[in-house]
């Protein structure tokens, strides 16, 4: 199987890393400059340091040119740009991408910031040939890159395409589950970047590990209302994609989310903290629109609301973390709790 990857950052690197223990993998990247170092160095230094890329990966920064090389039988598409770059890549793909190919799968996680939209609506309206699958769950880059255990769900419509990614990735040390559930697989992986913010904060204030675990569990349970009125199932919100995605970012310290909940806890700009990351924290973009999808769904969800209090700069953290603990009291099962 010929799988091309669009993306070359830290994420797509390392699953370039990964599948090509298997197959033939083309890795696209937008910047040209990028795409020369990787061939001189064959290594990622600017998003995945250290890790060697096998002779089997090939590099690109002519995206028509990598759909040419999937023109064959059997062949797969992945996306991992952040959700910001997904629609025009999706464009790209579907005029060019050959009838031939089986899919294409995404990777990001989030919510687009302009539209509200969750990213199988963009492929829904922007991928017209070709079917679609989400492939997400707890995965830091350089874990998957240096070979150490994971798991992670594919979430499609489509059987065949489950099937594809399955065949593509579940080998070695990756073990890739099924699903159908689209919007649950992709609403846990969107919310627990802004919940991720929330436990960095947490910390960064010295709050202990009682206020993490409390904060991810009821972080947890507005993710599951807020994902029940939109169509998903809860059960969905217990497994990999959601509270295994949850845990690892709310606690990891590689994760870029919980980075930013502590440097706003030192009293760090959101500009200084966002342009010292060097990469792409989607909690930040995301959770205005997680807050916008919440209202329109008669969904209330305080720690994401506290999340973009202290993001916008209305309320400093430990002010915000004031004004959660002053709720009045419900019943831990409420839905509006």
């Amino acid at each position: 199987m010929r799988i091309a990857i669009f993306g070359a950052g830290a994420w797509g690197t390392a699953l370039a890393v990964h599948a090509a223990k298997r197959h033939p993998v083309m890795l696209w990247a937008r910047d040209r400059q990028l795409v020369e170092a990787l061939r001189e160095a064959r290594c990622n230094e600017r998003y995945l340091p250290g890790v060697a890329l096998a002779p089997q990966i090939e590099f690109t920064d002519d995206a028509v040119a990598a759909c040419r090389w999937l023109d064959a039988a059997g062949s797969l598409a992945v996306v991992a740009t952040p959700v910001a770059g997904l629609r025009p890549t999706l464009r790209v793909l579907d005029a060019a991408l050959a009838a031939a190919t089986r899919g294409v799968v995404w990777l990001c996680k989030g919510i687009e910031a302009a539209t509200g939209r969750l990213p199988h609506e963009l492929a829904a309206e922007e991928l017209h040939r070709h079917d679609a699958a989400v492939l997400s769950g707890p995965s830091f880059a350089q874990e998957v890159a240096a070979g150490l255990p994971v798991a992670l769900t594919v979430a499609s419509a489509s059987a065949d395409l489950q099937a594809a990614a399955v065949e593509a990735f579940h080998h070695g040390p990756a073990r890739i589950y099924r699903s159908d559930d689209v919007i649950g697989v992709e609403l846990g992986g969107a919310l627990k970047n802004v919940m991720a913010i929330a436990a960095g904060i947490c910390d960064g204030l010295s709050l202990g590990q009682n206020a993490r675990a409390a904060l991810i569990t009821r972080g947890l349970a507005e993710t599951v209302r807020l994902g029940t009125a939109m169509g998903a199932r809860a059960e969905t919100f217990m497994g990999l994609t959601g509270l295994g995605d949850l845990v690892l970012t709310c606690t990891g310290d590689l994760s870029r989310n919980r980075q930013v909940g502590l440097a706003l806890a030192a009293g760090e700009s959101l500009e200084t903290i966002v342009a010292q990351l060097g990469h792409v924290a989607e909690g930040v973009h995301c959770a205005q629109a997680a807050e916008a999808l919440a209202r329109t769904h008669g969904v209330e969800m305080p720690i994401v609301s506290a999340v973009n209090a202290v993001l916008a700069g209305r309320q400093r953290a430990r002010e915000a973390v004031l004004a959660l603990l002053s709720r009045e009291p419900r019943n831990e099962n409420d839905r509006t709790a």
